[in-house]
């Protein structure tokens, strides 16, 4: 962007995030903006010696604009030529502000307040009873899938068994798929 007074967001420029140089400093809050009465409680001689030290003061905030900009040229140079992409940074950047979260004041709080209702929780008699409900249907799910897998491998096996030509003179393969056909040879219909 070339408008001064905004940031350059293109995320290819090598100038992102920088502000123009032309730029002077906005005041954040109205009461700010509004011109301070000059000589309140300030000689002539006092008054031109703030002046002078804001003019010094906003000049070197120019000047480390510059210098920063500099850099930022030149970090972006040896990145290129380490080879190391916008990806690269962005993988730091998300890394940097992960590990700034979780030792944040607020993150370990928080973790600490979930241990503990995680350990409260895992100790209470619902949780216990729950846990061990679950444990025993997963158990008698996998006793009935187990009987389940070696009834097919038993049937599978007898199938096998069988001539070749027995097997296909007796069904034909669209019976083959159909389910009256799946629970005859898996020996389940009830007559």
């Amino acid at each position: 962007m070339d408008t001064a007074g905004q940031a350059d967001i293109n995320l290819g420029s090598p100038n992102r995030g920088l502000l123009s140089d032309s730029m002077t400093d906005v005041p954040v809050d109205a009461a700010a903006a509004a011109p301070a009465p000059a000589g309140e409680g300030l000689t002539e001689a006092e008054e031109e010696e703030l002046r002078a030290e804001l003019a010094k003061v906003e000049e070197e905030i120019v000047t480390l604009r510059q210098v920063l900009a500099a850099k930022e040229r030149h970090c972006g140079e040896l990145k290129r030529k380490l080879g190391l992409s916008a990806l690269e940074g962005l993988k730091q950047n998300l890394s940097r502000s992960w590990h700034d979260v979780q030792v944040s004041n607020a993150y370990v709080k928080t973790s600490e307040k979930l241990g503990e209702w995680n350990e409260k929780m895992t100790q209470s008699d619902f949780y216990k009873r729950t846990q061990e409900t679950l444990s025993q249907a997963g158990q008698k799910t996998s006793a009935a899938l187990s009987t389940v897998g070696s009834a097919i491998s038993r049937k599978l096996g007898d199938v096998r068994a069988r001539p070749f030509s027995h097997s296909l003179s007796s069904c034909s393969v669209r019976h083959s798929i159909s389910m009256p056909a799946m629970r005859v040879l898996l020996g389940l219909s009830g007559g």
